[in-house]
């Protein structure tokens, strides 16, 4: 069966940091396309960033641009979200997802995901 597990949530301050991260089962890296979502209140589901199955193609959303680092590691079938300078409007339910075969790592086109991990951001 095909498992995502995201950790890493919390509430930090305005200017703080956080790593998500989401351990996999029952893929691999190599033949998926894998993303970070998100959930704020009152919001629909969006791109946060999405990597090839390759790992040599990222994709960030505007609002995650020079902020946000998303990354994977193949030995420990494990994914990673890096949030750096967070602002209160990055407070949002983080998801991620897997998609196979990979098209576009749209939120609608993803085959997998995981239960999210709040992020709460206080200014």
């Amino acid at each position: 069966d095909v498992q995502l597990q995201a950790s890493g949530g919390g509430s930090v301050q305005s200017g703080g940091s956080l790593r998500l991260s989401c351990a996999v089962s029952g893929f691999t890296f190599d033949d998926h396309s894998v993303g970070w979502f998100r959930v704020a209140p009152g919001k629909e589901r969006e791109m946060v960033a999405c990597l090839s199955q390759s790992g040599e193609t990222d994709y960030y959303a505007e609002f995650a641009q020079g902020r946000f680092t998303m990354s994977k590691d193949n030995a420990k079938n494990t994914m990673y979200l890096q949030m750096r300078s967070l602002k209160p409007e990055d407070t949002a339910v983080y998801y991620c997802a897997a998609e196979y075969p990979p098209i576009g790592c749209m939120p609608d086109g993803m085959d997998y995901w995981g239960e999210g991990t709040q992020v709460t951001v206080s200014s």
